[in-house]
C-alpha cells in the first residue's frame, strides 16, 4: 500500500485524480492539501471536500496558499466554470476543512513516515515551496516527488511555452525544482497523449455510479472548453492530473529524459520549464549545482487509460 499526500487546487480535472487515488486498491491517501490555482482557495477547498465526500472517504483536507509566492493569482475559470467543477450546480459550500496549515500538514506527515510518503502535486507549487522553506530536509524524507507541470517539448497551454501549474508559480516551481528530491515532472508532454473522449467519460457515467456520473457531468464545461479552442467537433480532453497519480502506480509505462531544471520567472518565457538535457558546461551559470530532475516525454498512453478507467469503474464493481 503505497501513502500518497496530494497536493490540489481542486477543479474538474484534479478532482478526476483525486477520485482515481481514493479509489485505487494499493493506494492509501493520507491527506490531501489545497492551494489556489484553477479556482480562488476557498473554492478549490471546498470542492476537494465534497470529492472526498462524494468517494465515502474520510480523508483530511487542509488549506493552503491563497495565492503565489511573487505574484498575483491567475485562476482558470474560463476553463473549468465559475465553480471549477463545470457549473453544473453542485453544492460546493458550507463543508468544512482541517484547522492546521498545509505546508505544515505536509512537513509534518514527511517526518512522521519517513520514506513512506509519495507526494503528489497536481496544482502550482506553492503549498510544496513554503513547506520546504519550512523543513529543508524533506527532499531526504519523502519517498517521492510527482509533479503534473511543466513541459519540454510539447507546446505550453497558458503561452506557446509555458504550462498552468507552473506559469501560475513560477517561483515557487523553480524552488522546489532546484530542492534534491528523487522529482518527476509529468507535463504536458504526455499528458496530452492521453485524451478521454466522450465515449470514454460516458462508460464511466454508465458504469461508475455517483463518481462516474460526477466525472461525467463536470467534464462537459471542460471539454466544450478544448473543442471550442481546437476549432474541432472532437470531444475530449487531457488527462492531466490523473497522469502523476497513474506514473506511481505505472511508472514503466512511461519514458523519461533528466537534467538540471529552471522554471522561468518572469518576462515572454514566463513559466516555462528549462530542462538541460545534455549537461554540457555552458558559459550560462544558472543551471549549474541544479539537482536532475526526470521528465516524462513519453508514455503508453493505451495503458494509462485503461488503469484510470479500470480503477474508477472496477471500484464501483466491488
Amino acid at each position: 500500500m503505497r501513502k500518497f499526500l496530494i497536493d490540489t487546487d481542486t477543479a474538474s480535472d484534479d478532482a478526476v485524480a483525486m477520485c482515481m487515488a481514493l479509489r485505487h486498491p494499493d493506494i492509501e491517501v493520507v491527506g490531501f492539501t489545497v492551494v489556489a490555482g484553477n479556482v480562488p482557495l476557498d473554492q478549490a477547498v471546498q470542492n476537494a471536500l465534497y470529492t472526498v465526500e462524494l468517494c465515502g472517504a474520510q480523508t483530511p483536507v487542509f488549506v493552503g496558499a491563497a495565492a503565489p509566492l511573487a505574484r498575483d493569482l491567475e485562476t482558470a475559470q474560463n476553463v473549468h466554470g465559475q465553480d471549477g467543477m463545470g457549473d453544473i450546480g453542485l453544492d460546493l459550500q458550507g463543508r468544512t476543512p482541517e484547522s492546521g496549515w498545509a505546508p505544515q500538514f505536509i512537513v509534518d506527515t514527511i517526518r512522521e513516515n519517513p520514506g513512506e510518503i509519495t507526494l503528489v502535486a497536481i496544482g502550482p507549487l506553492s503549498n510544496i515551496a513554503e513547506a520546504l522553506e519550512r523543513e529543508p530536509a524533506l527532499p531526504e524524507l519523502v519517498r517521492e516527488l510527482v509533479i503534473m507541470g511543466g513541459t519540454v517539448e510539447e507546446p505550453g497551454n497558458v503561452s506557446p511555452l509555458a504550462e498552468a501549474n507552473f506559469w501560475n508559480d513560477p517561483h515557487a516551481a523553480d524552488a522546489v525544482l532546484g530542492a534534491d528530491w528523487p522529482a518527476t515532472v509529468v507535463g504536458l508532454d504526455v499528458t496530452h497523449r492521453i485524451m478521454l473522449d466522450d465515449e470514454h467519460l460516458a462508460h464511466l457515467r454508465d458504469a461508475a455510479g455517483a463518481t462516474g456520473e460526477l466525472i461525467w457531468q463536470s467534464s462537459r464545461f471542460y471539454i466544450d472548453f478544448y473543442a471550442r479552442r481546437a476549432n474541432s467537433a472532437r470531444r475530449e480532453c487531457a488527462m492531466h492530473d490523473a497522469a502523476a497519480v497513474a506514473h506511481v502506480v505505472l511508472p514503466e509505462s512511461f519514458e523519461h529524459v533528466s537534467g538540471a531544471a529552471r522554471v522561468v520567472p518572469d518576462g515572454i518565457a514566463i513559466g516555462q520549464l528549462a530542462l538541460d538535457r545534455k549537461g554540457h558546461d555552458y558559459p550560462e551559470p544558472h543551471w549549474k549545482g541544479r539537482p536532475s530532475v526526470a521528465a516524462c516525454l513519453g508514455v503508453d498512453a493505451e495503458r494509462v487509460r485503461a488503469l484510470f478507467l479500470d480503477t474508477i469503474v472496477g471500484h464501483h464493481r466491488r
